[in-house]
């Protein structure tokens, strides 16, 4: 008998282990405050990517946390991502585009000590949050400023992926410029990813050809390629989600940005003193996170008039007083 529990006793300790290891992870299990990101692109690209990237480092330098990014590139990548951050106890996990929201959502029903946050999402849950960036806001205002500056009443928008939120500010580019010019054409075009320079080029050049004399992209880093056309035509192009005027100094006129690192540092702060909500958190001119920044090295080009229009409307915009519609 002494004999059989000498190795039963060792046997049931190893289930125990087996049966630890098959459990969803040490969840929250770290007295360290952890933050991820999974980005669904590059984090070169100089925009949207580039900014939750700058997000992520503000918030290691500002609230002492262990950080962490991925590049994802499907759903059961950023599913896999984020449930790899909280088995490995992240207290915050930021999955930066609409695309994250359904795997956020279900992750996060496993995993209830950690706070994931979309951005450009609308979904929420106890423990899930959206950050949804009005950009549309800027873009609005950004064609205003090519219809008041374009001489063939045409201009071109080139996205990545058809997605929404991508949409909205393309729809916010044409009612902006149609506010000015009612008549103003406006063509989009989308390359089926974010990161095909060579098909974002060649969609604008098409464009080009057609008569557009201004562009906006919003299409991460493939809009690189549009930069290029413009600039080999000399005509000029808007950048979005950062300021991009360094990535083409003499062709983007504009960029319709977004302060992301003010945005996520606001949440992490929320989630490292425990007062997270969950919830759809929407920000735009009105709260500073939007806006449109010129090109320091072109502002001169552009007429005191048309600088007093985009203004006006920015100001209306801001006060509630003018509400975008597509």
């Amino acid at each position: 008998m002494s004999a059989l529990r000498s190795v039963l006793v060792p046997l049931l300790g190893l289930v125990a282990l087996v049966a630890l290891g098959c459990s969803p992870g040490p969840e929250g299990d770290s007295s360290t405050f952890k933050v991820g990101l999974l980005t669904p692109g590059p984090i070169s690209d100089g925009g949207w990517n580039a900014g939750a990237y700058e997000a992520l480092q503000e918030i290691g330098r500002q609230l002492g946390a262990e950080v962490s990014n991925q590049q994802v590139a499907t759903p059961a990548d950023f599913e896999q991502g984020f449930r790899g951050y909280a088995q490995q106890g992240f207290g915050l996990v930021f999955g930066h585009g609409f695309e994250f929201q359904d795997p956020a959502l279900r992750v996060a029903r496993e995993y209830p000590k950690t706070d994931f946050v979309v951005s450009s999402g609308n979904v929420s849950a106890a423990n899930v949050a959206s950050l949804k960036f009005d950009l549309d806001q800027a873009t609005y205002l950004a064609g205003i400023l090519a219809a008041s500056l374009s001489k063939t009443g045409r201009a071109g928008c080139i996205g990545g992926i058809e997605l929404p939120v991508i949409r909205k500010t393309f729809d916010g580019f044409i009612a902006g410029a149609r506010s000015v010019n009612p008549d103003f054409v406006v063509a989009t075009a989308y390359t089926g990813n974010f990161e095909d320079v060579a098909a974002a080029r060649a969609a604008a050049s098409a464009m080009i050809a057609q008569g557009a004399d201004f562009l906006l992209h919003n299409a991460d880093a493939a809009g690189m390629g549009v930069f290029q056309a413009a600039a080999e035509k000399g005509i000029y192009a808007f950048g979005t989600n950062g300021d991009q005027s360094d990535a083409a100094p003499d062709t983007v006129l504009a960029s319709a940005v977004i302060s992301i690192p003010a945005a996520f540092l606001q949440i992490a702060r929320a989630v490292q003193e425990g007062r997270f909500e969950g919830r759809v958190i929407e920000e735009g001119l009105a709260g500073g996170a939007i806006g449109l920044v010129y090109n320091p090295r072109l502002e001169d080009r552009i007429p005191a008039g048309v600088k007093a229009r985009v203004a006006k409307a920015e100001e209306q915009i801001r006060k509630g007083l003018l509400q975008i519609k597509p």
